[in-house]
């Protein structure tokens, strides 16, 4: 309450009607306003009840007469009759000039919320995308990922149609990705240019790269180079950075990714051309799961000179052990059906 509202009025008496209790009779009063109170007397000036106003409450808002009680106790009213019209006035302004001055908690509290989560959300957006991005990459446990691979496979089926498979096939392709240490390998009709790594370890294939060629020391070469490439720029990483922070703050608060946000990755990774990994970091897979990195090289480029290195230095004259068997081998170059 300000002291001009208070000057204002403070010299200003009416009269009215108290009741004490619910059950108490009515009695004829003076009202007065103090400097922090409102002053009820009886009418030989003998002062009956002090309301403090900042605890004076309207229980009829608007209407005529106008009643009031003090906060809590609605048992005990004023009356006031219209023709205590600048009485009725006097409390209503000094009740609005009180609660202008009054803390607002639940402003303040929703206030401070939105500055924090509008701080959060800069700090995402403009001042920590690759802080946020490392720290969900490091949390997002294996299972997420898996299950994202799974998602995207799903949506490339859209484009490519259902994954190749064959009696004798299928279980010679889970050979072939036990023998080069991937989770899971799956071969597609068309979508996919050569290979593709996915979030989770699976690498799909073209059809093209085990129907056209007359050894599996191509198909292997074309999947340990699609693992370079993950090792190099995980898949996940891949999709998060493609679509921005705020798909990584989702991703990192509810473990979950929208399915229109999926659905244009697999569009994106459908007309991507896998980059080459370096010959020397090729070279290093290819010993270690001992396969011929030759025929991989002349299948890049059948004249030999852009892939010179993985021909020059290929670690193995005559592989080592086979990649598959020929049975396993002539299975898989009919998984799509010739």
């Amino acid at each position: 309450m300000t002291k001009t509202a208070l000057t204002k009025f403070e010299r200003l008496e009416a009269s009215g009607l108290w009741r004490a209790a619910p059950d108490a009779q009515r009695r004829d009063v003076i009202i007065s306003i103090g400097e922090a109170t409102l002053t009820i007397s009886d009418l030989q000036d003998r002062p009956l009840a002090h309301w403090s106003l900042p605890a004076v409450s309207r229980l009829n808002k608007g209407k005529r007469p106008a009643i009031y009680a003090p906060d809590g106790d609605p048992g005990e009213t004023l009356e006031l009759d219209e023709s205590e019209a600048h009485m009725i006035e006097a409390i209503e302004s000094l009740r609005a000039a009180i609660d202008r001055r009054r803390p607002r908690p639940g402003r303040l509290r929703l206030v401070t919320l939105s500055a924090s989560i509008a701080s959060v959300a800069a700090l995402a957006v403009f001042w920590l995308p690759g802080a946020l991005l490392d720290h969900t990459l490091s949390v997002v446990p294996d299972a997420k990922r898996i299950e994202i691979g799974q998602e995207l496979e799903r949506e490339m089926t859209r484009l490519t149609g259902e994954p190749c498979r064959g009696l004798l096939a299928t279980p010679a392709l889970a050979r072939l990705a036990e023998r080069l240490d991937v989770p899971r390998l799956g071969v597609l009709r068309g979508g996919v240019r050569e290979t593709l790594p996915l979030p989770g370890g699976t690498i799909l294939l073209n059809r093209a790269i085990v129907e056209d060629y007359e050894e599996p020391d191509v198909a292997a070469g074309y999947v340990l180079a699609a693992k370079a490439d993950a090792a190099a720029r995980d898949p996940l990483r891949l999709l998060l950075e493609a679509h921005g922070p705020l798909t990584t703050l989702r991703l990192l608060t509810t473990g979950a990714l929208p399915e229109n946000t999926l659905r244009a990755h697999a569009e994106e990774m459908a007309l991507a051309t896998p980059p080459r990994p370096e010959s020397e970091t090729l070279l290093g897979l290819f010993t270690k799961f001992e396969v011929k990195s030759t025929p991989y090289a002349y299948a890049l480029d059948p004249s030999g000179e852009s892939t010179l290195p993985l021909i020059e230095a290929d670690p193995f004259e005559t592989s080592p052990r086979p990649v598959l068997s020929d049975g396993d081998w002539v299975a898989l170059q009919g998984i799509c059906g010739g």
